[in-house]
């Protein structure tokens, strides 16, 4: 995984910067895989203390007194976290003299926490620097955006999303498929290998109308990682579909029976009109929409649209 994360541009940005000793006092990393954003900070963090391996390797334990990593794992960042993190930016290092503050989710950060760190951001004290991550920057506010350089992550290439499965799941089943599927999110390449492709077979499933109710209930109870990938296969099957009825069968990587039987069951109008309607679900869920209502609205929506493309063919 490190290879992965150590590929991105923020990472050797950073990287590079800091052997020319031109770091920015704020930075904001922007990666949309929430499992893996907190490691691609830690890398990013060994960046600060480039050139002295104990350093470096302390970082990526959290266990640097000069590299402090907040909230904790799985919590919040909160206003005693702020007052906590402006404080302790006004003490000199104990080591060196670089301090690195490191603010991780920071797209859940509340306006009331992003305000009380605005100024010290702007304008830190003689050595301190902040990391900052977030999976997108909407939530942001525009008075920090101002203040800090913003480093885009764009998601992984699919050869290197294989590559890294093999390396990490050498015996799975569908490796290729997953990669495929994924959108550049390695988290989700994981969730799709899961359960022996489980999101896959769920797919399948409800593209060919088979326990549609069910399986928009039981994702409704699971982990975000699995209702993402639920629609990466499902669009990935979609896309295979659209390719079988344009005579583009050759770039099919699903399973070619499930594919076959979708392709059979939907004329091209509906499959692109699918595509589209899977986009707007994914949206949807983004903003903390209720994931069995979408799920069920997609498939009413599917099923309109596959009804009245069978009617004009």
């Amino acid at each position: 995984m490190r290879e992965l994360l150590q590929s991105t541009t923020a990472y050797q940005t950073l990287l590079r910067d800091a052997k020319k000793g031109e770091l920015s006092h704020a930075t904001l990393v922007v990666f949309p895989d929430a499992k893996y954003l907190r490691a691609l900070l830690r890398e990013c963090a060994t960046a600060y203390f480039y050139g002295d391996s104990r350093k470096e390797s302390l970082v990526l334990s959290e266990g640097y007194s000069e590299c402090r990593f907040f909230p904790s794992v799985g919590g919040k960042l909160t206003v005693d976290d702020g007052a906590a993190i402006v404080e302790e930016s006004l003490l000199r290092p104990l080591e060196g003299e670089k301090k690195l503050f490191v603010l991780d989710e920071f797209h859940n950060a509340s306006v009331r926490v992003q305000n009380k760190l605005l100024k010290i951001l702007e304008e830190p004290p003689q050595g301190v620097f902040f990391l900052l991550g977030a999976t997108a920057d909407f939530s942001v506010l525009p008075t920090v955006l101002s203040r800090v350089k913003k480093l885009e992550v764009a998601p992984f290439q699919e050869e290197q999303i294989k590559r890294a499965l093999l390396r990490n799941f050498p015996t799975a089943r569908r490796q290729e498929e997953s990669a495929s599927a994924c959108g550049g999110i390695y988290s989700v390449a994981e969730e799709l290998l899961s359960g022996g492709g489980k999101s896959f077979r769920l797919a399948e499933e409800f593209l060919l109308g088979k326990e549609r109710e069910k399986t928009c209930r039981n994702l409704g109870d699971g982990k975000d990682g699995e209702k993402q990938a639920f629609f990466s296969a499902v669009r990935l099957i979609l896309r295979d579909a659209l390719m079988v009825k344009t005579g583009n069968a050759r770039y099919v990587s699903a399973d070619s029976q499930a594919v076959n039987e979708v392709a059979n069951a939907y004329p091209v109008g509906a499959l692109v009109a699918s595509l589209e309607y899977v986009t707007e679900a994914e949206k949807e869920i983004k903003f903390n929409a209720n994931f069995g209502q979408c799920a069920h609205v997609l498939a009413i929506r599917m099923e309109e649209e596959k009804k009245k493309w069978q009617k004009l063919s």
